[in-house]
């Protein structure tokens, strides 16, 4: 298995933020495999969405998945919020969730200073109760899929970072 730490989970749980406290403790590098896909198609999430359906961007996940496995290691990679379900994720590397109760998550989004544009990047949440029932769908395939969960819930992102690091041997 590769030597990356993949972090997984909900949409608006801290991904991206964990990774980057992960960065400032550890000195490891980091990519995001929605930001890779962002640069390979030269448009925004939402817009391929929008314009291509989630079917294509399934797709390029799987594609990014692929290139991880033979090209990447030693590297902290955040994902989407349905990269769990790419083929040979566990071929990737360290699979680590980052796990809250849906109102938990839904609370940090709508109390951020910019959770208005937080919101809108986010295509699955424009309505709540369709994101609340694909949370309660997903929530079990993550835990299968996990190497480790981390109960996000009430604590800060440096004291996450620090946790993941320990229980991962980083």
């Amino acid at each position: 298995m590769k030597n990356n730490i993949v972090l997984i989970g909900f949409m608006g749980v801290g991904k991206g933020s964990v990774a980057r406290e992960i960065v400032r403790q550890s000195g490891m590098v980091a990519i995001d495999t929605d930001d890779i896909i962002e640069s390979m198609e030269n448009r925004k999430i939402k817009k391929i969405f929008a314009e291509e359906g989630e079917p294509y961007f399934r797709e390029l996940e799987k594609r990014v998945s692929k290139w991880l496995r033979v090209s990447v290691n030693n590297t902290l990679i955040s994902t989407g919020g349905g990269f769990f379900k790419v083929p040979k994720v566990h071929e990737v590397g360290t699979i680590v969730l980052l796990d809250a109760p849906f109102e938990t998550i839904y609370q940090r989004i709508i109390d951020h200073p910019r959770a208005e544009r937080k919101l809108k990047k986010r295509p699955l949440f424009q309505d709540i109760d369709k994101a609340e029932a694909l949370y309660n769908e997903r929530e079990p395939q993550y835990r299968a899929v996990a190497d480790l969960v981390i109960d996000v819930s009430d604590k800060d992102y440096e004291t996450i970072a620090k946790e993941i690091l320990e229980k991962t041997g980083k």
